[in-house]
């Protein structure tokens, strides 16, 4: 799972100039945001979090469980006083940690959609108090097999806007635009995009900074489940909310621990700024993407 990635400013920066006229290159290297990266922790590396093996829990607090359908996979735990949270641009607060949950169903009888709040419980996300580490391992229930342990260490490196990112829209126009013009503009190139995805490899597990999407924006998909039924998809008030929300993790499909998000797909979970600075995590919403 560790990633080659490299994620320097100034690989991002020459990059940019390499695809980009100047002026534009200036633009989009300007959105670059701090995010941290979780990888694979080697020997003598700082362990921040882990991906599958068994939570630990207080005895308060019940294994998660979508009714009628049955417990969630446990996905990943991270530390947020082991992140270095002074330099993410998210108000995340370095106290307790946050543990993942989300129930894998190969059958496809059971699938979370953002729209649909009667789904919403197959994703969870839960706030534990400081000294989860102290916590007795919470054994898997009957029928559900965790996934392997991968201890997780951090590298905080910027992460580029997505090719379908509101905030690449916004900056550069490109919504204004027909749909050839839009993928004509030198930031949504062919040749530009293939750079930035070589420039990527290895599962993207982050917490912060710009999603990495594999389809449209995920907080456009955040804001419409938001609003609601009422409101198209096409109406102004979904990009105007969707500003509202930043990325809180995103956890990959990995070949390291077998957790494959139906077609090498991608888990995320977005909250409001203000809901994060208070330590909200109930309001914390949840949407994934596949291929």
């Amino acid at each position: 799972m560790d990633t080659q990635e490299n994620t320097a400013p100034d690989a991002l920066r020459r990059l940019a100039r390499t695809h980009l006229p100047p002026e534009l290159a200036d633009r989009w290297t300007g959105l670059l945001r701090p995010a941290a990266h979780l990888v694979a922790a080697g020997p003598g590396d700082p362990v921040v979090g882990r991906l599958g093996g068994l939570p630990r829990l207080p005895e308060d607090i019940e294994w998660p469980v979508w009714e009628g359908y049955g417990p969630l996979s446990f996905v990943a735990v991270v530390d947020c006083a082991a992140l270095p949270v002074d330099d993410l641009d998210i108000p995340l607060r370095p106290e307790g940690s946050l543990a993942f949950f989300y129930l894998e169903d190969e059958e496809c009888e059971a699938v979370v959609d953002t729209c649909d709040p009667d789904t919403w419980a197959g994703a969870r996300l839960l706030h534990l108090p400081p000294g989860a580490d102290g916590f007795p391992e919470r054994p898997a229930p009957e029928g559900l097999t965790p996934y392997p342990a991968v201890p997780l260490t951090v590298r905080v490196a910027p992460s580029p806007p997505d090719s379908e990112s509101t905030v690449l829209s916004r900056e550069f126009g490109l919504g204004a635009l027909s749909v050839m013009e839009r993928y004509g503009h030198p930031v949504r190139d062919d040749a530009f995009m293939e750079a930035l995805w070589d420039h990527r490899s290895g599962a993207a597990h982050q917490i912060g900074g710009h999603a990495q999407c594999v389809q449209g924006a995920v907080e456009i998909t955040v804001a419409k489940a938001v609003l609601g039924d009422g409101v198209d998809w096409e109406d102004p008030r979904v990009e105007e909310e969707s500003a509202r929300w930043v990325l809180l993790a995103q956890f990959d499909s990995d070949e390291d621990t077998g957790m494959m998000w139906a077609d090498a797909g991608v888990l995320y979970w977005l909250i409001r700024p203000e809901d994060l600075a208070a330590g909200r995590f109930d309001r914390a919403m949840f949407t994934w993407q596949c291929g």
